[in-house]
């Protein structure tokens, strides 16, 4: 018979399977954009949509390094890694911040360079394309949020954000373009300040998937609506009297509690641990709080 806590580790391996699978399907998805944008730039004449292009050849990069992660993470328990290999998926969207921010910076010396060099206006054409790409992106973005929120991973709400980022890269470049179609000889060069200004978006929002995934890799505390159902919890069980500490940190697609309660100072030890145990299950069998280990420390009340 499998024990609970094997199939709260199964589980957790199944949604990193699942990230993972969502991710490949990202990168197909980019794959096919970036030919498509390349394309559009070279025989549209628009260095909004090569960047574009260049953007998506490194989102490649950064999603095989989040398929990895997720690969990673998925693994149970081992002697060497007793709480399982969750950081591997926050260390994973430290690796995506980092390309972000390199990203950015390249492409903005590109985009100078091409508002000092003089060349031909983009096609009118090259709006059709990224009115398709803005709106595969956009679709895409929500369908990953959705599925980083329901299995709680930073890594995936990473990606969709990247992806969100990718359609504000498109949308500006299809702003600069207008505008150079619009303004005619002397306004060539909109598209490239419209792909020096996607830089400082993308640049922002590097920032946040940055800090996000720092704070998962540096532990910090859950929300507090998350403890505040830990406790709730914790609280049902028959003896538990009250709880001292609720502590709560994120391990890639799970998280690891360390609560104290307290329990009537005159039960014997058995009648204690049996308490405490109650408790393990509780919070363990919570399928909606993903938990996948729980230490619980006894205290008698004071009297």
């Amino acid at each position: 018979m499998t024990s609970p806590l094997a199939q709260h580790h199964a589980a957790t391996r199944q949604r990193a399977h699942d990230s993972a699978q969502l991710v490949l399907r990202g990168i197909g998805l980019n794959l096919l954009l970036a030919i498509v944008k390349f394309a559009g730039g070279i025989f549209g004449h628009t260095y909004a949509l090569i960047a574009d292009a260049a953007e998506s050849l490194l989102d490649i990069l950064s999603s095989l390094l989040v398929w990895t992660g997720f690969r990673v993470a998925g693994r149970p328990p081992d002697a060497d890694h007793p709480y399982g290999h969750g950081k591997a998926e926050a260390l994973a969207g430290l690796g995506v911040a980092v390309f972000i921010f390199l990203m950015a910076a390249w492409l903005a010396v590109q985009a100078v360079h091409e508002i000092l060099t003089p060349h031909v206006g983009p096609s009118w054409w090259t709006l059709v394309l990224l009115a398709a790409v803005i709106t595969s992106k956009v679709i895409f973005s929500r369908k990953m949020g959705v599925a980083g929120a329901q299995v709680g991973s930073t890594a995936l709400g990473i990606e969709a954000l990247h992806h969100w980022s990718d359609a504000l890269t498109s949308g500006a470049a299809f702003v600069g373009i207008s505008i150079a179609l619009w303004g005619g000889r002397g306004w060539e060069t909109a598209d490239d300040w419209a792909a020096l200004f996607a830089c400082v978006i993308i640049a922002v929002n590097g920032y946040g998937m940055f800090a996000r995934a720092l704070g998962d890799v540096m532990d910090t505390a859950a929300p507090a609506n998350f403890e505040h159902e830990v406790r709730s919890l914790a609280l049902t069980v028959p003896g538990v009297r009250a709880l001292d500490k609720v502590r709560v940190r994120k391990s890639g697609l799970s998280h690891l509690v360390d609560i104290q309660v307290r329990v009537d100072g005159n039960l014997t030890v058995r009648a204690g641990h049996d308490i405490a145990h109650a408790v393990k299950d509780a919070l363990l069998g919570s399928s909606p709080l993903a938990i996948t280990d729980v230490s619980v420390h006894v205290e008698p009340t004071r009297d």
